[in-house]
């Protein structure tokens, strides 16, 4: 018999053992079933780049903590409380990403694609930020991103733009956002603004929030953004930043309206609208719907012309933007989506015989269809559970192999989801056969 004392070690060990690991709080799993969207957003927004002409880059999900702080800015939200930042073995502070642009610039300059080149780039992933969790967002959320390098006029802003409006009727969703555009001017600009917004808060701090307070010496512009109901009437009377606009500023935004204008793309003016990271300038623009509660910005992105030089490159302009793929696929739900996951086939054999033989001539079948989604049956089951397992899988047609049909060098084809029956077809005709049903 064991001593007491080490059966119950050895039980507090089993309890401790048996206790079910969570995923980490806003840290979601993708299961098979939501799959089909992911990729069919990614999908069409890897075509679309290319079609257009950018390039992939792809970048690591750790950073030193420096390039968010000297990039996004110390006073910011996301730098003051929602980085995950830690140090490592070495005690140097690292950071997971989060957001893209930074992490693109330092790729840039450290790779010497920027100084005096043309770079047109987009990329998707995982970021990373310890904000509460709601829908839409998340601590861990996933980004499509695209930065444009090299090109410093409104022509380029006004490309990003009607590339994502086309992303929207590629995916069917081009009535469910409405473009809103603000520009933010040259730094000099901001800062005279900056001074007089100020002046303006101070006049009505009795109205601000704690919030807003905070923000009053270190972020003003951000106070314009707050969706506090009581502020809402003080924010709708504060001094425009449009009003403020050095001359090159407006300009520049005269041009991409007319731009826009030509193409025929919607848009709002929103003297609001001023982004929450330091690095922007000029151009600012964001896509938003009301068909997700409080979380109505779906894509946002602007010019960001000072930041490579400021993270220790030359001076280049620069515009991007990024877009969510948990509020797009959020936006998808309700819409009816082919199943490109879903077998075409699913391969049945009965016995070690048609087990043996149809191994094989599930591989020549692949060679000669490489489109082909061919599921074999495997842990053998009776004819009956083979077929409910064929079903279940989604596939289109069940392809049968048994003793008979071995011999005789044919395989049985049985329509699931129409009313076509069942056919045998030659070993030789199968191929063909598939093409036809299957349309390849």
């Amino acid at each position: 018999m064991e001593p007491k004392g080490r059966v119950n070690q050895r039980y507090q060990v089993d309890q401790i053992v048996s206790k079910s690991i969570q995923a980490i709080r806003g840290m979601n799993d993708i299961l098979p079933g939501e799959t089909v969207r992911w990729q069919y957003v990614e999908n069409v927004f890897s075509q679309l780049m290319g079609n257009y002409g950018y390039n992939e880059i792809r970048m690591p999900l750790l950073e030193k903590t420096e390039l968010f702080k000297r990039s996004i800015g110390e006073v910011t939200d996301i730098v003051e409380k929602e980085m995950y930042t830690f140090e490592d073995r070495n005690g140097d502070s690292l950071t997971l990403r989060p957001e893209g642009t930074a992490v693109c610039v330092r790729a840039g300059i450290q790779q010497g694609l920027l100084y005096n080149q043309i770079q047109r780039l987009w990329y998707m992933g995982p970021m990373f930020r310890h904000e509460r969790p709601q829908k839409g967002r998340y601590r861990q959320f996933h980004q499509l991103g695209v930065e444009v390098f090299g090109l410093s006029g409104p022509d380029i802003d006004a490309e990003l733009i009607m590339i994502s409006a086309r992303l929207w009727k590629k995916l069917g969703m081009a009535n469910d956002v409405t473009l809103q555009l603000n520009s933010l001017g040259s730094p000099e600009a901001r800062k005279q603004y900056r001074d007089v917004l100020v002046d303006y808060l101070e006049q009505h701090k009795d109205i601000l929030d704690e919030d807003s307070k905070r923000r009053l010496t270190s972020n003003p512009l951000r106070i314009l953004d707050s969706k506090n109901p009581a502020m809402q009437e003080m924010i709708e009377a504060a001094p425009k930043l449009m009003d403020y606009l050095d001359q090159e500023s407006e300009e520049h935004f005269d041009k991409l309206k007319q731009i826009l204008d030509e193409a025929e793309l919607a848009y709002e003016i929103n003297p609001r609208l001023v982004r929450g990271l330091d690095y922007y300038s000029k151009t600012v623009f964001e896509w938003v719907t009301d068909k997700l509660g409080a979380q109505g910005t779906v894509c946002a992105g602007g010019r960001f012309d000072g930041l490579v030089e400021q993270l220790g490159g030359r001076a280049t302009p620069a515009m991007g933007f990024a877009l969510g793929i948990e509020r797009l696929v959020a936006l998808l739900e309700d819409k009816q989506l082919t199943d490109h996951t879903l077998p075409h086939v699913y391969l049945i054999m009965a016995g070690e015989l048609a087990e043996s033989c149809g191994r094989v001539l599930a591989e020549s079948m692949r060679d000669a269809l490489p489109s082909l989604r061919l599921l074999v049956n495997a842990g053998g089951g009776s004819f009956k559970n083979q077929m409910k397992r064929a079903d279940k899988s989604g596939a289109a047609l069940a392809l049968i192999l048994g003793e008979d049909e071995v011999n005789n060098n044919t395989a049985s084809l049985k329509d699931l989801r129409g009313t076509a029956g069942q056919e045998s077809i030659a070993h030789s005709e199968l191929v063909t056969c598939l093409e036809n049903k299957l349309n390849f």
